[in-house]
């Protein structure tokens, strides 16, 4: 079989020196993340500081030196809130090969999320009561991310209290030295008792939610737990999700895949 090619997610010119330098594997090119991309986000480089309402403040420090980037001679994609025609042709003058868009896909009637929340999401945003909120205890990576305020799913802390912890599933689990030598692992979102029985800190546990689950949920696929309990969605988007109204035709309440690329070729006008 071909290998394909190998595109890592950076989010500093440092980063990709050292995939370049220390991979295992060829780096084929860069898709460099900033901090209003979707899903998880790099942590700030400076020490971690939180604005008022508890969201990571990023700084000079996470801006990427592109200059550096084009001196690997390799391909590189910006990602986060490049999504428009604006977006487009600036990545490309700043040398870039082009964009990554991800939050303009992911709430067309294309996308693989539920539709029925997905259609939930639109009609928040084009109620202009859509927030997007960088949540940097959300998940057990530990690492900040992006959270959709979606009224009924896990971003609401009352609902998010009331769900039982539970790591069926594992796919974050992080590998740890148990006292015989042997490798255990533990999840920050599991049972707080677990977790500390593993050596965890339990402090490590709050506010974490099991993105397992809640992202399966949100693709259509919840399970249903012992006790009968569906679980719930946790909905993640970038900053733009505020903005996705700029792909809906005038008196629709919904877009498809096609808008989004019209839109960002400049060939659809008429958006409300």
């Amino acid at each position: 079989m071909k290998r394909p090619d190998f595109l890592a997610i950076i989010s500093s010119a440092v980063l990709a020196m050292a995939m370049i330098k220390r991979g295992k594997e060829k780096t084929n090119g860069f898709i460099i993340e900033g901090p209003l991309a979707g899903g998880h986000n790099a942590p700030p480089r400076d020490r971690m500081h939180l604005d008022e309402e508890g969201a990571p403040i990023y700084g000079e420090k996470d801006v990427v030196d592109l200059e550096k980037i084009k001196g690997y001679e390799l391909p590189f994609w910006l990602a986060g809130n490049y999504g428009t025609p604006e977006g487009l042709k600036e990545a490309l003058e700043l040398g870039a090969t082009g964009i990554q868009v991800g939050t303009a896909f992911a709430y067309c009637t294309d996308s693989g999320f539920e539709a029925e929340i997905r259609v939930q999401v639109v009609q928040e945003v084009l109620a202009d009561r859509m927030k997007v909120f960088t949540d940097p205890k959300a998940s057990p990576t530990g690492f900040p991310f992006k959270v959709a305020q979606v009224p009924g799913t896990l971003s609401d802390g009352a609902i998010y209290e009331e769900r039982n912890r539970i790591c069926d599933l594992g796919y974050l689990r992080k590998p740890y030295k148990k006292e015989d030598g042997k490798v255990g692992y533990r999840c920050a979102s599991e049972p707080e008792a677990h977790f500390e029985k593993k050596g965890g800190a339990c402090e490590k546990t709050e506010g974490r939610k099991c993105l397992c689950n809640a992202l399966l949920a949100a693709c259509g696929f919840p399970q249903t737990q012992k006790d009968g309990t569906l679980e719930l969605p946790l909905m993640t988007a970038g900053d733009d999700l505020v903005n996705i109204k700029r792909f809906i035709p005038a008196g629709q309440d919904s877009y498809d895949a096609e808008d989004v690329l019209a839109y960002l070729l400049g060939e659809t006008p008429g958006k409300v």
